[in-house]
């Protein structure tokens, strides 16, 4: 099996790496995180409409590159190195690869606009008592008439503060937790029935809770394929986050390698302590065995659906491990300046935190495996 990327593939990482190395050093990511909106628009302008790789995943009839799960890999893993803020996953991952799914007019409509970069697509799935239960729903969309009112509450919606459109699960029937009645929707982010609590999460993004009362929306915002839509929509952010992780681990191997050269104790360079190389030896072997997993689960995304439930499950599960180990291993060895505001290392292991937990953690993931 030839596992090698193409041209156009080492293309676009190189254009990106290139980019966020000239725009997205440590100090300019802090001074985002503490203006009034937590990033720069311009940022997310220059990825799409100048540069031009927000179409790298859609086919060419939507004006894209023609690509698909192994350019957002790489696209991840790039804006992992970096703990870049910018809505990629939420909008490019999820909400694109929702549209190329359902596809229909809403998304010959929408996905130009996501590649031009006017539309911002927030996730809106997670409910206070739902756990990692897609199917358990109590926000409702009542048939209206030709359209939908939809009422409920979502709970920590990523990337909600700037998003144009939300691409909301709701229930049309059955039971809190039946998986038939479950449905998909992309609506309009300013449709009245909509309110906000906006707050900075711990890794440095911005999301909200999100209230919907009596929201009316149009019957063309259906989008068809119900649970199992979402299930593939979710296996697809998942192995996503594993390629942001690989970016993420292999940045903290490198950071604490660094340190461990600069700082010293009884006259010498720390990192020829034997027991830390080890240590750093061991984070090196998780860093390429969560790199492995995310191309594998990635691989494995056209498979039929219970196998790429499995292979999903089990990259993520790897993944939320090691990405710990790795975290921990750099947190050690940094000492008590790594878990500070000023030191870089302590951002990337918050997001690797995040990263354990989000769209299920190991021990859901390895639950999934066995059954």
């Amino acid at each position: 099996m030839d596992l090698s990327y193409t041209e156009t593939q080492d293309m676009l990482r190189d254009t990106l790496a290139k980019f966020l190395a000239d725009t997205y050093d440590f100090e300019t990511r802090k001074k985002m995180l503490a203006s009034p909106e937590g990033r720069d628009p311009g940022i997310w302008r220059a990825l799409s409409a100048e540069l031009g790789l927000t179409s790298a995943s859609f086919a060419e009839e939507h004006g894209g590159m023609g690509g698909g799960a192994i350019e957002n890999m790489i696209m991840m893993e790039e804006l992992g190195k970096v703990i870049a803020i910018e809505p990629w996953l939420q909008t490019v991952v999820i909400g694109g690869g929702a549209l190329k799914a359902a596809g229909g007019a809403l998304a010959d409509a929408t996905i130009p606009a996501i590649i031009a970069g006017d539309a911002i697509i927030a996730f809106a799935y997670a409910e206070p008592t739902g756990r990692y239960n897609l199917a358990d729903l109590t926000t409702t969309a009542k048939a209206d008439g030709s359209g939908y009112v939809l009422n409920g509450h979502k709970a920590s919606v990523y990337a909600a503060p700037w998003a144009t459109h939300l691409l909301v699960t709701a229930r049309t029937g059955g039971s809190q937790r039946e998986r038939a009645g479950v449905e998909l929707f992309l609506i309009d982010a300013k449709s009245a029935g909509i309110t906000r609590r906006d707050y900075p999460t711990v890794d440095g993004f911005r999301a909200s809770e999100v209230y919907f009362e009596n929201v009316a929306i149009p019957g063309e915002a259906l989008l068809s394929g119900g649970i199992d839509l979402i299930e593939r929509v979710v296996d697809e952010a998942s192995v996503a986050i594993c390629a942001e992780g690989t970016g993420i681990a292999r940045t903290m191997v490198a950071h604490t390698v660094e340190y461990t050269k600069q700082r010293k104790q009884f006259g010498q360079p720390i990192g020829k302590f034997q027991v830390l190389q080890h240590r750093m030896s061991d984070m090196f072997c998780e860093a390429e065995q969560i790199a492995s997993m995310a191309l594998m689960g990635t691989l494995k995304l056209d498979l039929p659906a219970d196998q790429r439930k499995a292979a999903v499950s089990l990259a993520k599960a790897k993944v939320a491990r090691s990405l710990r180990i790795t975290g921990q291993h750099a947190i050690q060895t940094h000492g008590g300046i790594g878990i500070t505001m000023e030191l870089a290392i302590g951002h990337y292991f918050k997001r690797a935190t995040m990263i354990e937990g989000q769209f299920g953690n190991a021990d859901h993931h390895l639950s999934v495996t066995k059954r």
